[in-house]
């Protein structure tokens, strides 16, 4: 691979060959093109292999199955399956504080090698695991393991989506962070789309007796082969530019920084936190809870409801790279605040096309809400990474992003649906997600925008919550 680390007085002849356009203009080695896309596929890799797990636990059928098969008794089985995906998001913010850390440490590329096998190892074992009863079963013990499993998980995936978004960003060129940053989120939307793929595959071609029976595990059993693919490709990349940059400079932390993320960074993450809480009630909301809303709440057929999903996210997957490239041109800030002040705006006259008795309304409600999430995901990639300094990068963005993602994302699905069913109100969903907007607002104003920023600029944050950065600054 081409040698990226800072050259001493000049660079030789071989180290300019390797270098990219902008490093050849600012004197500065990075990765070349085929390095960068290189590396954006590895990170998108564990993204995807992240969602297919979501995609494939909160379809309809696959929730009925793991609801009734490992917590039978009293209770509706979608909302302890959604439960039991929620468990997993309360360890989440541990994680992000373990391995985020951590990566800035030791580097980002062997914590995301753990991850994603943590990650893709804990699905496929879901789908070997005996049951509560039946022929092939283990009593209480099976609720038991199912529980560990997801909390393992949701430990390891704390640490993974921290670490491949400052991957990317740090990999990327500073004029096209945007378009590289999008790819991570299209792993998202892959994973989810496969995840689904994969469950209608198994619901058309058998009964559903034998999906109950045995069917269900076969969703589960595609994560570990995701999961190689995803370290494979990790696997043949060296750490990010900006990481060994700092490492040779003497710069990197002798131990995880974990107290200086916090006395010094506080006021950004908590930004974060609030841009975060409106990505993930949105995020977790349309992709994990309106699919059992259409089923159990709209009484749609659980094979409709799941075309309809994965068309719309085609959609989305069609979209989301042109609006990463925009947001390099006009920058991040006006596709989040588009996006906030659409939600606000638009979520219930969207649940209301959504709940009026016709598939062809339902459809572009849904996907009324779905362009607007688009519009975040498409920058989040870029946006995120460049709210912090290198030095605690990974960790910052890690701890901040799963604190929001543990009290806001993972446990809106079980809120909302229990809400739905608490009080006969079936406009909960459009309420949680206005109330997310109207907070989000307040921290996307107060952001910098970073869109022409290079990265080793980001220094840190004053106590106002802005980027030191002469060049943030502009």
């Amino acid at each position: 691979m081409d040698e990226l680390e800072r050259p001493s007085g000049h660079c030789t002849e071989e180290v300019v060959a390797g270098m990219s356009e902008e490093a050849a203009t600012t004197g500065k080695p990075t990765a070349d093109e085929r390095t960068v896309k290189r590396a954006v596929w590895a990170s998108a890799m564990g993204n995807a292999t992240e969602w297919y797990d979501y995609g494939v636990f909160t379809s309809g059928a696959i929730a009925v199955s793991i609801g009734s098969e490992f917590f039978p008794g009293e209770g509706n089985a979608v909302l302890k399956s959604l439960a039991l995906l929620a468990v997993g998001f309360i360890v989440r913010p541990f994680g992000g504080a373990f391995f985020g850390p951590l990566g800035d440490k030791i580097g980002r590329k062997r914590v995301l090698a753990v991850t994603i096998l943590l990650m893709s190892g804990c699905t496929f074992l879901v789908g070997v695991l005996p049951t509560y009863s039946g022929s092939y079963s283990m009593g209480i013990a099976a609720p038991i393991a199912i529980l560990l499993l997801r909390i393992i998980q949701g430990f390891s995936t704390g640490g993974e989506y921290g670490g491949a978004a400052t991957f990317i960003a740090e990999y990327s060129p500073t004029k096209r962070r945007g378009f590289f940053g999008s790819f991570l989120e299209l792993g998202t939307l892959g994973g989810y789309v496969l995840g689904n793929l994969v469950v209608l595959s198994v619901t058309l071609s058998l009964s559903a007796d034998q999906v109950d029976a045995w069917g269900w595990r076969i969703p589960f059993f595609v994560a570990l082969p995701l999961g190689l693919i995803g370290l494979y490709l990790r696997n043949k990349l060296e750490d990010t530019p900006e990481f060994r940059r700092m490492e040779a400079a003497g710069e990197k932390p002798h131990k995880a920084p974990l107290k200086e993320i916090f006395v010094r960074n506080w006021r950004m993450i908590l930004n974060l936190i609030g841009i975060v809480l409106l990505l993930n009630v949105a995020d977790y909301l349309l992709l994990t809870t309106m699919p059992t809303y259409f089923t159990d709440t709209l009484k749609i057929n659980d094979n409709t409801s799941t075309l309809i999903i994965i068309a719309v996210e085609v959609i989305q997957m069609a979209i989301i790279i042109p609006l990463g490239a925009l947001s390099d041109r006009i920058g991040r800030k006006p596709l989040l605040l588009t996006a906030a002040i659409g939600f606000l705006v638009l979520s219930w006259p969207s649940l209301k096309l959504m709940q009026s008795g016709s598939i062809f309304w339902l459809f572009v409600g849904f996907l009324i809400v779905a362009l607007l999430l688009v519009l975040m995901l498409a920058v989040i990639g870029s946006t995120f990474p460049a709210m912090f300094p290198t030095r605690v990068r990974y960790g910052s963005f890690a701890i901040g992003y799963n604190i929001s993602t543990s009290l806001f994302g993972g446990t809106c699905g079980v809120i909302v649906t229990a809400l739905i069913k608490s009080t006969g109100n079936e406009d909960w969903p459009a309420y949680y997600l206005m109330a997310a907007a109207l907070i989000a607002i307040i921290p996307i104003i107060k952001i910098p925008e970073t869109s022409q920023v290079p990265m080793d600029q980001i220094e840190t944050a004053d106590s106002g919550g802005k980027l030191t950065s002469a060049a943030a600054q502009r």
